[in-house]
């Protein structure tokens, strides 16, 4: 659980620390990975805070998702269509649904621990 929020918070420290520029015509497609990793950190803080948490899954589903939307972006690009709006839609949802969840979880166990 303590591992994707350590390399999230090393990634985070790096990016603000470092001088490095991404070209404009790469933008969109970081963008989406960025969305589809954050997509998939909070579904394996939420498994793991349900109790279903699967390293595979974790692992798997952020390359997935990632691949897919960086897939999303290039196809759209080459048909001259927007299509990466899809995927920050979808992973969008999927990220505010996860952080609904996560929030109502941690809530409902404070407020239990707070009844003892």
């Amino acid at each position: 659980m303590w591992l994707p929020v350590v390399g999230l918070l090393i990634g985070l420290l790096l990016g603000i620390l470092s001088d490095f520029r991404v070209p404009d015509e790469y933008s969109n497609y970081l963008s989406i990975a960025v969305l589809a990793a954050l997509d998939t950190l909070f579904g394996g803080i939420r498994a793991h805070l349900q109790g279903i948490y699967d390293n595979r899954v974790f692992v798997s589903g952020f390359f997935f998702n990632i691949i897919l939307a960086a897939s999303l972006a290039f196809l759209g690009v080459h048909l001259g269509v927007d299509l990466y709006l899809a995927a920050v839609f979808a992973f969008g949802v999927r990220l505010f649904q996860n952080i609904a969840v996560i929030r109502r979880m941690l809530l409902t166990r404070w407020n239990r621990q707070e009844e003892k």
